[in-house]
């Protein structure tokens, strides 16, 4: 497994780029709406979609929160549900993941 500081470190930066893009999408929601009606339904589906990327972000965001305290705990690589290790190929495609592939299947 790559070194834990790597890992806090990449973690960290996707953190801080996820930040800066969920307040980005925050600027972008709260401008007000234009005049013009057709305007406004197609800022309306905008801004559905802005909101999607937003929750996903923000999940994320969550997720790498877990991550870095399970690497400040100790237990960064092991699988919150049944304790195994989560294994090495899967935390490096998805590095805040919190279960095994097993668990996270069920």
């Amino acid at each position: 497994m790559k070194d834990l500081q790597d890992i806090q470190q990449m973690l960290e930066e996707r953190l801080q780029f996820l930040s800066t893009k969920v307040d980005e999408i925050e600027g972008d929601l709260r401008e007000p709406a234009d005049p013009d009606f057709a305007e406004q339904a197609t800022e309306a589906e905008a801004d559905e979609v802005l909101e999607g990327l937003e929750s996903s972000a923000l999940l994320e965001i969550s997720q790498i929160n877990a991550a870095l305290s399970r690497i400040e705990a100790g237990t960064y690589g092991e699988c919150a549900t049944c304790g195994e290790p989560v294994g090495e190929k899967r935390l490096e495609i998805l590095p805040h993941a919190a279960q095994c592939i097993s668990c996270a299947s069920k």
